[in-house]
């Protein structure tokens, strides 16, 4: 379950995905198959190449990405989620979700 944001960055997300840029959505997250995960990052583009070409820079595999055909994309989390996060200078995804 997704929760702590607004429709406008969901759908900003979206919009960005679906034009080819590589995009970040980070948002408090609860699943019981990760107790200890609170938070999820989702970086995603509908260019299934870019997307693993980016991932490859972090070793992040391409059999990794979930394949949604409308949004695919990474799920990052715990402390690959904060590394990426500060390689790729988002700070305020790890200031609002206290990373």
């Amino acid at each position: 379950m997704a929760f702590g944001l607004k429709r406008e960055e969901v759908n900003e997300w979206k919009q960005r995905v679906r034009s080819g840029e590589i995009a970040f959505l980070t948002h408090f997250w609860v699943d019981d198959r990760f107790p200890d995960i609170k938070t999820v990052t989702k970086v995603g583009c509908i260019d299934l190449h870019k997307l693993a070409e980016w991932g490859k820079q972090y070793n992040l595999k391409s059999n990794w990405i979930h394949n949604d055909p409308r949004f695919p994309h990474f799920d990052l989390m715990g402390d690959t989620q904060k590394e990426i996060l500060q390689q790729e200078g988002l700070y305020d995804h790890i200031e609002r979700f206290n990373l």
